[in-house]
């Protein structure tokens, strides 16, 4: 009994008729705070004393960095519950997570490469947490490919599922590469432990965006989980009724 909810929430059906009540309050609070955190660091937050205005590209770069860290562990998690529970929904937000993933592992890589140009003088360097972030990139990509490699669906759920968790070694290595070896990076400024070395000017409207950014992940993700779901589950009478409903 105490693990009903679990198992419900396991349930393809169950998602898809409980998360439609979702979307509109996520989509709400991703439109407000990324709109309030784009004018906050843009118009009202101070110029960086050595940077100048190019610093303001964070307000993009650190919340994309941070989601394509943790969408990957939320990729693979997953992809560990489909292996354990044999829960197909677990499956379908796995795959649903890669080309979410791989689209803000480019951003956060492009808007990277514009600020390092004023900054380091150069667009790409092959540093250790540039070439590590490239390796994630990568390994999203990867998991797209592989899942349209195999004609059998479940086949392809477990071999994206192990490939996620496999994967899962670079995430630490992403994130300690600017103490293990020289890099152009700066260190870490949001730290758990300990108070943030960036100014209160600049770190809230930073925060707001990060929130926005994890707002608007969850949005897009329960967005294509449902696609996801309605094209495994088309068979069945509940998914059928829908697309026949047009819904």
């Amino acid at each position: 009994m105490a693990w009903q909810w679990f198992h419900r929430l396991g349930s393809p059906r169950w998602f898809y008729e409980k998360s439609s009540g979702w979307l509109p309050w996520l989509a709400g609070a991703s439109l407000l705070l990324l709109a309030v955190g784009m004018a906050w660091g843009l118009g009202f937050a101070p110029q960086d004393a050595k940077q100048g205005n190019s610093y303001r590209i964070i307000y993009i770069h650190v919340p994309a960095a941070f989601l394509a860290l943790a969408g990957y562990y939320l990729m693979a998690i997953s992809g560990a519950i489909g292996l354990i529970w044999k829960m197909k929904l677990s499956f379908v937000v796995m795959r649903a997570a890669a080309p979410i993933g791989a689209a803000l592992t480019f951003v956060a890589l492009f808007t990277g490469a514009v600020w390092g140009k004023p900054t380091w003088g150069t667009y790409w360097v092959w540093d250790a947490r540039i070439t590590s972030m490239l390796i994630l990139f990568l390994l999203y990509v990867g998991m797209i490919a592989l899942s349209r490699a195999f004609s059998r669906e479940q086949l392809a759920d477990k071999a994206c599922a192990l490939l996620a968790l496999v994967g899962t070694v670079n995430i630490p290595i992403i994130y300690k590469s600017v103490d293990w070896w020289f890099t152009l990076h700066q260190p870490a400024t949001i730290k758990l432990t300990e108070s943030s070395s960036i100014d209160p000017s600049m770190f809230y409207p930073l925060l707001t965006m990060i929130a926005g950014f994890y707002c608007f992940y969850a949005w897009a993700l329960i967005l294509q989980t449902r696609t996801l779901v309605l094209q495994r589950e088309w068979r069945t009478q509940w998914a059928s009724q829908l697309l026949g409903e047009g819904r």
